[in-house]
């Protein structure tokens, strides 16, 4: 990303509202506790004829202990190094702080175009208070209420004259792989490892990653959008509003993902609340890879993978397509075989099988095999076809379609299954007159 604009400040002075209001979407959880976003969040925006990328970044405090508070420092120091502009916010409610002067003395250093924001400038009144940053010696600041949007104009007028026209076509869209599960299991890990890079803010609390980050990733010959989400647990146990919207922002990640890379503890096995993500991952019609992670913690036998698998699958028995690959992030073991799975199920997603295929093999089935009879009647079926949708769908014509019964349809599922490749995709089979 060759245009990056960073938002960094200390806690609460509105870093998030004006990401938000930038990408014109709700993106970064807002909160008035301090600390709530933690890591680095990336989102696009357009400007009169000009693109960048824009950066949410965990407020900054020096001299706290606290985990995530030194863990967010270095995130922002991350941040500062990726952006080719520096949005510095500061907060005319509660004035010119120490914080801020001491985080100047940090921008000071950088040789970066940086522009003083002084947010919450919702009045004439507040408006008048943003001269008191003038004594941060960083130029004229630019007084703006991210809420509403005040100011913002003026802002990005400043901002874009340091990027150039845009020229290029617009870049095809990106297949999009989401890493979920339940919190604690590995995922911030496995996309850190993935990207050999500190994206997510890892620690053993559970609950760490808030927001679903998003990266490019490049393998096996393709592009894609490597998601990390925050950990979903059930409802009963979700007490903070924040990890509320947290969880929201998982599901939206499953919704727009292309594929899901389901993440399972080995020491604590399959347990309910994974039962359920899978199958809103499978509700959605997403492709889904599970993998088994801290595989190394496991004492091992001759059939503990087997048993292990069996014991998933016993838990799925509607998704015996999904691979389950056994995995440790911590020891690198099988961790490029997960991605390389992923990215066979995102091409068995997108695979269009011709309609005399189709045809030539799964009407000898359904000849050998007939559908019941209904009331002495026989169900034909006279062609298949598949729909030019975006998940793979199959139009079966026949004379009586309401009559076909769901065993049946598993049948025909399984044959389509054992003769076309759609390991870890779900299919949907629809029958019409004809």
């Amino acid at each position: 990303m060759a245009n990056i604009v960073a938002i960094v400040g200390r806690p609460n002075v509105g870093k998030s509202t004006l990401f938000n209001r930038l990408v014109e979407r709700r993106d970064a959880i807002m909160d008035n506790e301090s600390g709530v976003t933690r890591d680095r969040h990336y989102g696009k925006v357009q400007w009169t004829n000009k693109s960048f990328n824009v950066i949410d970044t965990g407020g900054y405090v020096v001299g706290s202990e606290d985990t995530f508070e030194t863990a967010i420092r270095e995130q922002v120091a991350t941040s500062l190094e990726e952006a080719s502009v520096i949005l510095f916010v500061v907060d005319c409610i509660t004035g010119l702080t120490d914080l801020d002067k001491d985080f100047a003395k940090v921008l000071r250093r950088t040789n970066k175009p940086v522009y003083l924001v002084a947010n919450k400038a919702d009045d004439s009144e507040k408006l008048m208070m943003a001269a008191e940053f003038y004594e941060l010696n960083m130029g004229d600041p630019y007084p703006i209420a991210a809420t509403s949007g005040s100011g913002t104009g003026d802002l990005l007028d400043a901002v874009v004259t340091n990027f150039p026209v845009d020229v290029e076509e617009e870049a095809p869209e990106i297949p999009r792989i989401s890493v979920i599960g339940r919190p604690n299991v590995g995922k911030s890990s496995l996309v850190n490892l993935l990207l050999n890079d500190t994206r997510s803010i890892v620690t053993d609390i559970a609950g760490t990653t808030r927001d679903a980050v998003d990266a490019h990733y490049r393998a096996f010959g393709h592009d894609f959008i490597l998601t990390d989400t925050a950990g979903i647990r059930r409802k009963s146990r979700v007490r903070e509003d924040i990890e509320f919207y947290s969880v929201m922002r998982s599901i939206k990640a499953i919704e727009n993902a292309d594929v899901c890379v389901m993440i399972v503890d080995a020491s604590r096995g399959m347990e309910a609340q994974d039962v359920n993500i899978i199958n809103l991952a499978h509700k959605n019609k997403k492709g889904l890879v599970i993998m088994v992670n801290k595989w190394d913690l496991i004492e091992k036998e001759t059939n503990t993978a087997r048993d292990f698998e069996r014991e998933i699958r016993s838990k799925i028995p509607h998704l015996n397509f999904v691979p389950i690959i056994f995995t440790s992030v911590l020891t690198k073991q099988r961790v490029m075989k997960v991605m390389e799975k992923a990215v066979e199920v995102y091409e068995n997603k997108r695979t269009k099988i011709p309609t005399s295929k189709l045809n030539e093999v799964m009407l000898k089935e359904i000849e050998n095999f007939p559908p019941p009879s209904y009331r002495g009647k026989y169900i034909k079926i006279k062609y298949i076809t598949q729909l030019p949708t975006y998940n793979p769908t199959f139009a079966f014509f026949c004379n009586f379609p309401k009559h076909i019964k769901e065993p049946y349809r598993r049948f025909l599922e399984n044959k389509m299954r054992e003769y076309f490749e759609f390991e870890g995709v779900t299919i949907q089979l629809i029958f019409r007159s004809k």
